[in-house]
C-alpha cells in the first residue's frame, strides 16, 4: 500500500504541472499584451489553445495507454510538455506562442488520463481516499495558477511561467522512474480513425466559431459553428454505427452516474474558465494591482481548496458523492455569484474576499467526489475510455468557456468592468445548472479487477 501511495505522489507532482498551466497564464494577460506585443484577441488564444488541444486528444490518449502501457504514455506526454514548456519562454512572438502552447496541451493530453487509470488501478477498495488526493491536487493547481503566475510574472518576467516547469518536469520524469511500476492493462484497443478526426475537427470549428464571435460578420460565424454541430453529430452517429471498437463507446452512458457525471464536468470546466480571465483583468486593469499582488489576492481561495479536498474524498468513500457536489457547486456558484455583483469601479477590493472564499470551499468540495462518483461503475475494459472522457468533459468545458469569455469580452471591449461582471454572472448561472445535473448521478457499485 506505501508503495502505491509513492506512486500516487509521483503521477500528482506531474499531474500539478500540467493543471496549473491552465490557469497559470491569466494573471500574466496584461504582461503578455505589453511584452510580446500581443492583443487582447492572441492572449485568449494562448490560454484557449493550450486547453483545446489537451481536451481534443483525450479519448485517444485513454486508448494509447491501454495499448502501450499508462507509464509509459505518462512519460511521452510528460517529455513533451516540458520541452513545449522551454519553447514557450522562448517564444518572441504571438504565433509561436500559441503554437508553443498547443504542443504543450497536446502533452498534457497524454498525461492525464494515465494518471486517473493509475488510481483505478492502485487503489481498487480506498479509491475514495486516493481520488480525494488526486482532486486536490486538480483543484488546488488550479486555483493556485494565478498565484505562481502571479509571482514570478512579477519577479522574473512573464517567460518564467514557463521555464519553470523545465526543472519541475525534469523532476517529474526522475519520481514517474524511480517510484511508479510499468503496469500493462490486459486488455487492448483499435484505432477508431474516422472517428479522431470528426471530434477533434468538430470541437476545433465550435471553438473556432465562438472565440472569434466578435472578429468576423455574422455569416461566417454561423457557418464555422453549423459546421461544427454537423461534424460532432457526424461523430456520434459514426460511433452508434461502428461495432468494432468505437472512440466513444456509447455503452459508457448507460451509466447514469458517468452520465450526468461528466455533464457536470462540463459546466464546472466552463465556469472556472469563464471566472478567472475577467477577474484578473478587473483586479489588474481597473483597481490597479500588479500581477503579484492579483495573484496573492487569489491565495485564499487556493489555500481553502486544498485544506477541504482530502476531506471531501474521503467523506464520499462513507456517504453519496452527489450531496457532497451539489453542496460545493451551489457554494461555488454563490461565490463566482457573489463577486460579480460587487465588481464596479473603485471597489475596495477586500469586499471581494468573502466571494472568493466561498468559491474556495466550492472547488475544494467538488473535484474529488465527482471524480469517484462519476468513474464508480466502469468495467476495467473501459476504464481508459472512461476516464478520458471525463476529463476530457471537463477540459471541454474549459475550452468553451475559455472561448465564450473571449466573445463577451470583445464584445463589450469598451466597458471591462461590465464585461467582467457579465461574464462572471454566466458562468455562476451555469454553475446552479451544475448542480441539477449532479442531483441526477447515482453512485454504483465499484468494480474490483
Amino acid at each position: 500500500m506505501e508503495k502505491s501511495w509513492a506512486a500516487l505522489f509521483a503521477l500528482c507532482f506531474g499531474f500539478f504541472m500540467i493543471m496549473v498551466d491552465s490557469t497559470i497564464v491569466q494573471v500574466a494577460v496584461p504582461s503578455l499584451m505589453t511584452g510580446l506585443p500581443a492583443t487582447l484577441h492572441e492572449v485568449f488564444w494562448v490560454n484557449s489553445v493550450y486547453l483545446l488541444t489537451f481536451a481534443v486528444p483525450l479519448l485517444l490518449s485513454g486508448r494509447l495507454g491501454d495499448r502501450f502501457g499508462p507509464r509509459r504514455l505518462y512519460l511521452a506526454g510528460l517529455v513533451i510538455f516540458t520541452a513545449a514548456s522551454l519553447w514557450c519562454g522562448l517564444a518572441d512572438g504571438p504565433a509561436g506562442l500559441i503554437a508553443a502552447r498547443a504542443v504543450q496541451g497536446l502533452g498534457a493530453a497524454a498525461m492525464t488520463p494515465q494518471s486517473m487509470a493509475f488510481v483505478s488501478h492502485l487503489f481498487p477498495v480506498n479509491r475514495g481516499a486516493a481520488m480525494g488526493v488526486w482532486g486536490s491536487v486538480a483543484g488546488f493547481a488550479t486555483v493556485s495558477g494565478p498565484v505562481l503566475g502571479g509571482l514570478l510574472t512579477q519577479t522574473l518576467g512573464w517567460e518564467w511561467i514557463f521555464f519553470v516547469n523545465v526543472p519541475v518536469g525534469l523532476l517529474a520524469i526522475a519520481l514517474v522512474l524511480v517510484l511508479v511500476p510499468d503496469w500493462q492493462p490486459r486488455h487492448s484497443h483499435r484505432f477508431d480513425v474516422p472517428g479522431i478526426v470528426l471530434s477533434s475537427l468538430g470541437l476545433f470549428a465550435l471553438v473556432f466559431g465562438i472565440q472569434n464571435g466578435g472578429l468576423l460578420d455574422r455569416t461566417g460565424v454561423a457557418a464555422i459553428l453549423a459546421t461544427g454541430v454537423v461534424l460532432v453529430v457526424a461523430f456520434l452517429v459514426w460511433q452508434h454505427r461502428n461495432t468494432h471498437e468505437p472512440l466513444l463507446p456509447l455503452r459508457l452512458f448507460h451509466s447514469r452516474a458517468f452520465s450526468f457525471g461528466s455533464l457536470t464536468g462540463v459546466l464546472i470546466g466552463f465556469s472556472m474558465a469563464a471566472m478567472f480571465i475577467p477577474l484578473i483583468l478587473y483586479l489588474q486593469t481597473t483597481l490597479g494591482m500588479t500581477p503579484l499582488q492579483a495573484g496573492l489576492f487569489m491565495g485564499p481561495m487556493s489555500v481553502v481548496s486544498a485544506v477541504l479536498a482530502p476531506f471531501a474524498g474521503r467523506l464520499s468513500d462513507r456517504v453519496d458523492g452527489r450531496y457532497i457536489v451539489i453542496g460545493g457547486v451551489v457554494v461555488y456558484a454563490m461565490g463566482i455569484g457573489s463577486v460579480a455583483v460587487l465588481t464596479q469601479p473603485g471597489l475596495n477590493a477586500w469586499a471581494l474576499v468573502p466571494g472568493l472564499l466561498l468559491c474556495g470551499v466550492g472547488i475544494g468540495t467538488i473535484f474529488s467526489p465527482l471524480s469517484s462518483t462519476t468513474i464508480s461503475g466502469l468495467e476495467p475494459r473501459l476504464i481508459g475510455a472512461g476516464t478520458g472522457i471525463y476529463t476530457m468533459s471537463r477540459q471541454v468545458g474549459g475550452v468553451l468557456g475559455s472561448a465564450a469569455a473571449g466573445l463577451l469580452m470583445q464584445i463589450a471591449a469598451t466597458d471591462l468592468v461590465d464585461a467582467a461582471r457579465i461574464t462572471m454572472l454566466v458562468a455562476a448561472v451555469v454553475l446552479f445548472s451544475a448542480a441539477f445535473t449532479a442531483a441526477r448521478m447515482r453512485r454504483e457499485p465499484v468494480p474490483v479487477p
